[in-house]
């Protein structure tokens, strides 16, 4: 079986995570859990960092004794069970897909903020968006994580200057007078949904092949993302709470917050920049765990195709993409950020329990943290939108029933 080239550094590696959350992470995320925790913000982030916390170990505990493309459908399938394997990938490609086509439209909408085209062209842009950033993911991950720095540079930097900026505006209007207390259930609904701005640390794993030293780099990639980002998100959720009426949440609250001017604009261009960031990250990502699928026949096993250099996956890419920009024509941003929460917990449960079938004498983290991963996911899975979980529940038996089909045909 071909294998993909081993090019990413820790640098690299720790770049595609940070690729991968700060984008609708910082820009979109907060925003939706802003709208239900309101006030308490920071504690539904902190309840979120602490379950991606657990399910990062599981994942670098998984990624350091099996290095190879496809994140959690390949520890399912050597772990635990085949069934199991194919919910992880086709719930993986699912939710990511949507996160994608989303992040996609949020950069078409951020540029037509300037451009001030008619609706209909704004979900045409992000097609295009996806189109090219398609031809850079085809040119290899070296060229990827070239493109990739400077984008998640420039995020990282609009944050830092809104932040900036926040600090030096007068206090918000007091909370009580803005809207009724928040629950305890709102509090929990919002970790549910933030806990997806913190799962980009999954590229890592998934891109395990492409690691240079993984048994060492990867473990190492996903703490310190781990830890940048949840300082982060700390920095600009206590800013929100100092600075935005409970009044005004949603996506992009950043921007909305902020009077039109130079500050304003500079913030914007770095949303834009990290939301490509993101679509880039997530085609990586995606097409990686279809590249998987493919080699084992729960998809077409002419997906599983490399280039002549071994740099890249083209048919498995092209496949994603043709997803991403299906879901992009036919998806809004909320809906498919609420349903990228529901499989990706589901998701990052059976990475919990595939750690928890690691060797003793593989192990370097406690069983612990991935007890405390599962019981958290599966928590946050069921405090999203009863619809959500309903809908997702239809997606998991038409996948098994698909897979079911496969192995029976392949046999």
């Amino acid at each position: 079986m071909q294998q993909l080239q081993r090019d990413t550094s820790l640098a690299g590696a720790m770049l595609l995570g940070l690729g991968s959350i700060i984008g609708t992470g910082a820009f979109v995320s907060i925003g939706f859990g802003y709208d239900l925790a309101g006030e308490y913000l920071l504690y539904a982030l902190l309840l979120a960092a602490f379950v991606a916390l657990c399910n990062g170990l599981s994942s670098a505990q998984l990624a350091a004794v099996h290095p190879v493309s496809g994140g959690t459908y390949e520890y399912g399938y050597e772990f635990l069970n085949h069934d199991l394997g194919f919910i992880a990938g086709w719930f993986f490609v699912c939710a990511k897909s949507a996160s994608a086509a989303a992040a996609a439209l949020g950069s078409a909408w951020l540029l037509n903020h300037y451009l001030q085209w008619p609706p209909l062209y704004v979900t045409l842009l992000a097609i295009v968006l996806l189109l090219l950033i398609t031809v850079l993911v085809l040119a290899g991950l070296k060229r990827s994580n070239q493109v990739n720095a400077v984008l998640v540079s420039c995020a990282i930097l609009s944050l830092l200057l809104f932040a900036g900026w926040a600090w030096q505006q007068p206090q918000a209007i007091a909370p009580e007078l803005s809207r009724a207390p928040t629950e305890l259930s709102d509090v929990f609904a919002a970790a549910a949904l933030l806990f997806v701005a913190y799962t980009g640390y999954g590229r890592i794993a998934t891109m395990g092949e492409e690691i240079r030293e993984p048994r060492r780099n990867i473990p190492r990639a996903i703490v310190a993302t781990m830890i940048v980002v949840t300082l982060l998100y700390a920095l600009i959720g206590v800013t929100l709470v100092k600075l935005a009426p409970l009044t005004i949440g949603g996506d992009f609250i950043l921007t909305k917050l902020m009077p039109a001017g130079i500050y304003h604009d500079l913030v914007m261009i770095g949303a834009l920049l990290a939301m490509l960031g993101v679509t880039l990250n997530l085609m990586l990502g995606v097409s990686r765990v279809v590249l998987a699928m493919a080699r084992r026949n729960d998809l077409p096993q002419g997906w599983a195709s490399l280039n002549v250099g071994q740099t890249s996956a083209p048919a498995a890419t092209i496949v994603t993409a043709t997803v991403m920009m299906l879901i992009a024509a036919f998806g809004g941003i909320k809906l498919a950020w609420t349903f990228s929460a529901f499989t990706v917990l589901i998701y990052y449960s059976i990475t919990n329990l595939a750690a928890l079938r690691v060797k003793p004498e593989q192990r370097f983290i406690a069983k612990f943290w991935s007890v405390l991963g599962l019981i958290g996911c599966l928590g946050l899975a069921f405090m999203v939108d009863v619809n959500t979980i309903f809908v997702g529940s239809l997606l998991l038996i038409t996948g098994l029933v698909w897979h079911r089909y496969r192995r029976s045909q392949h046999r």
